[in-house]
């Protein structure tokens, strides 16, 4: 059989690589050793792990909607009433872009704008949350924010399907960029991922971030365009405003699923790489702090 060796206090809750070795009576051992180099994401491990990630995700879900009356239902409606309060606050300043009626306009944003902010949400307290799982237990620590961005892929759908709905009901088909709403998906969960895992690490020695969590999604929702065009943006502005990654997202969805003209290219390749620079920065600092969680935490 397997023992476990471990190399000091600790070393079952540090950023670890698994390596077996033989020793004289022929047994297996596993040795947990801290990784080395701010390269190794771990991302192996994290695939060895996958079926864990998988539970905790599905955990996730079915806690988030344990004894609710309306359940998944909620994924909706959500968006739906803050769409209302738009529609009758800010609509009549806004002009119709394109013909498009300003409630499903808003709704079209609301639907990604709302997996970015729960995503957010949950990824960020997901460390505190799981405080007895991480100071007892070795696994890969990604997974928790990795598993609360993940847990709502449901939500987005179900809120996809009920905008394509409406859209028939009002007579307008998608464009042919909706081929890409899966590449935009993703790019909205990495997103949230991105920005999840900086606060999900923050909030571990700082438990500020999880009351200020709230007051930056209010105003990122108005720093992005939800409730009004990008193109109200004009020249070399745009490619700034782009750095904002959720301005890319949003004026993709509109792109794929209203058939509106494609998103300026400036826009867009800003908003993408802004994406993957809070990526990478973001697992370079949860990776080097990943070894104190469990003594902090």
């Amino acid at each position: 059989m397997a023992r476990a060796v471990y190399g000091g206090r600790a070393a079952c809750i540090m950023s670890t690589t698994v390596q077996t070795v033989t020793d004289r009576s022929s047994a297996d051992s596993v040795i947990l050793r801290p990784s080395r180099g701010l390269a190794s994401f771990g991302l192996r491990e994290l695939w060895r792990y996958r079926e864990l990630l998988f539970f905790i995700t599905w955990r996730d879900v079915k806690v988030r909607y344990k004894q609710t009356a309306l359940g998944a239902a909620w994924a909706v409606i959500q968006p739906a009433l803050l769409m209302l309060v738009f529609a009758l606050f800010v609509g009549r300043f806004v002009p119709k872009p394109h013909g498009i009626p300003y409630p499903i306009f808003v709704f079209t944003a609301l639907v990604p704008w709302t997996l970015f902010a729960q995503s957010l949400n949950g990824a960020s307290g997901s460390l505190v949350l799981s405080a007895d799982l991480v100071s007892k237990v070795y696994f890969p620590r990604l997974i928790l924010p990795l598993a609360a961005t993940g847990s709502f892929i449901l939500d987005l759908v179900l809120g996809i399907v009920v905008l394509i709905i409406v859209m028939a009901f009002a007579g307008i088909a998608p464009g042919v960029g909706i081929v890409a709403l899966p590449l935009l998906a993703l790019f909205a969960l990495l997103t949230a991922f991105a920005v999840g895992i900086w606060l999900s690490a923050l909030n571990v020695r700082y438990r500020d971030v999880i009351y200020a969590v709230p007051f930056l999604l209010q105003i990122w929702l108005f720093a992005s365009p939800v409730a009004y065009p990008s193109t109200i943006v004009h020249g070399f502005w745009q490619v700034i405003y782009g750095l904002n990654p959720m301005a890319g997202v949003i004026e993709g969805f509109r792109w794929a699923l209203l058939g509106l003209p494609p998103p300026p290219l400036g826009l867009m390749a800003a908003s993408l790489g802004a994406m993957l620079v809070i990526l990478v920065s973001g697992m370079v600092y949860f990776r080097t702090t990943e070894r104190t969680f469990a003594d902090v935490i």
